[in-house]
């Protein structure tokens, strides 16, 4: 069997052995934050029971717009259109097998430490699934003539200018202006949130490191891994997706081909409010195996019935995007 086994050191056999210490230690852990950034809360808890989709309506302006009226015209008449957007939901999980040898043997907790193992795994692969949607965007800023520290070109489609320039705070504003002049709605309240690798904010912290000195930032921190807030936009830093951001669609592990070529920057997005959707049949659970071969083959395995969607697809992306991509195209 595969697995966990007790005949190899590697797989199990360590778990007891002279003078064995007490403490268990595990392999580091990035930590992961997109999945608390997925606010479409009419998709949360679907539930069973209502199939395998589940749909939202975007409703478009109306095509033409009111006028003046004369005294004996009729008011005008006109339509607006309706796109349909949708996920699908599927399976997803993972699990362990180990032997009742292992399991009888062992000084420390099998099934617990496979717990622990599969509960990091279940919140990387989640994570990489809705970090995965926020990447569906075609909305990218780039700094003007891929130099400028003060403008930003913002291009629908996908990015079109190679950045050569590290993220400042001479972006931030001008990102939040073209956000505010797309009438993108904040996040929370009338504030953007942003969030990327912490060395892509290096140059931007230490612009701002003479202003902290004398402001109190005055708020709580309200989300995993905020660092600070300013012109707007509360700054998120994560560890979880590497740098470029390319994401294996068969592992659901973060590549790093993608990486920016110049190393000046990399990916940050920032977000609105209606970024991605995560539809819940059935929450993530640790399911243990019922043992065969009379109770000497056993298993952990975590499960989930949900999916993951960008709002804001098909013909309405670009206009309707919530969610702004600092990109480049090299």
């Amino acid at each position: 069997m595969s697995g966990q086994l007790w005949a190899v050191n590697a797989l199990g056999g360590f778990m007891y052995s002279d003078e064995l210490s007490e403490l268990l230690r595990t392999k580091l852990q990035p930590t992961v934050k997109f999945r608390q950034l997925c606010d479409a809360k009419d998709a949360t808890n679907k539930g069973l029971n209502r199939g395998d989709t589940f749909n939202w309506n975007v409703y478009q302006d109306v095509a033409d717009a009111g006028n003046d009226l004369d005294e004996t015209v009729a008011i005008p008449e006109t339509n607006f259109t309706i796109e349909t957007a949708s996920l699908t939901i599927g399976e997803i999980g993972n699990s362990v097998p180990y032997s009742g040898l292992l399991n009888n043997f062992s000084k420390q907790p099998v099934e617990e430490i496979i717990k622990y193992a599969l509960k990091n795994d279940a919140r990387k692969v989640l994570d990489s699934k809705a970090h995965a949607q926020f990447n569906q965007t075609d909305l990218t800023v780039q700094a003007t003539s891929g130099t400028s520290t003060t403008a930003v070109t913002a291009t629908e489609g996908g990015e079109a200018i190679t950045n050569n320039v590290a993220f400042g705070k001479g972006h931030v504003k001008a990102i939040v202006d073209v956000m505010k002049e797309r009438d993108i709605p904040g996040y929370m309240g009338d504030e953007y949130y942003a969030i990327a690798w912490p060395t892509t904010y290096r140059t931007m912290k230490n612009d701002l490191e003479s202003i902290k000195q004398y402001i109190e930032t005055g708020f709580g921190y309200i989300m995993n891994g905020e660092i600070g807030r300013y012109e707007g936009v509360r700054f998120m830093e994560q560890s979880g997706v590497a740098k470029g951001g390319g994401v294996d669609s068969t592992t659901w592990t973060y590549l790093t081909t993608d990486a920016w070529d110049n190393a000046k920057s990399d990916w940050i997005f920032f977000l609105g409010e209606d970024t991605v959707a995560e539809a819940i049949a059935i929450p993530e659970e640790m399911r243990g195996k019922i043992p065969t071969d009379f109770g000497r083959s056993r298993g952990v395995a975590w499960y989930y019935l949900g999916g993951f969607g960008l709002v804001h697809t098909g013909s309405n992306t670009s206009s309707n995007s919530r969610v702004v991509k600092w990109e480049t195209a090299a």
